[in-house]
């Protein structure tokens, strides 16, 4: 499990959490008033995740694509909404 950091401890030993974040690869999770607020995670982990998201981005447009009915261009549907 991650460690825990109020955010006012955060403030206090930040060079400290980001070199464990960057360099540790230790996620810490930012607290406030007890609750959870808020993620530190290194910069792979951050792009893992957003390469997790466009997979499922790509996954979900090809199931659209697959739906029946007419498929309109993108610039023709930004048109529609008034873009």
């Amino acid at each position: 499990m991650p460690n825990t950091v109020s955010t006012a401890e955060a403030r206090k030993r930040l060079a400290e959490i980001v070199n464990k974040v960057a360099y540790g690869k230790e996620p810490i999770i930012l607290t406030r008033r007890g609750e959870q607020i808020a993620a530190l995670i290194s910069m792979e982990e951050l792009e893992l995740l957003q390469l997790i998201e466009d997979y499922s981005d790509i996954q979900e447009a090809k199931k659209a694509l697959e739906e029946p009915g007419e498929n309109i261009a993108a610039n023709e549907f930004w048109k529609k909404l008034g873009f």
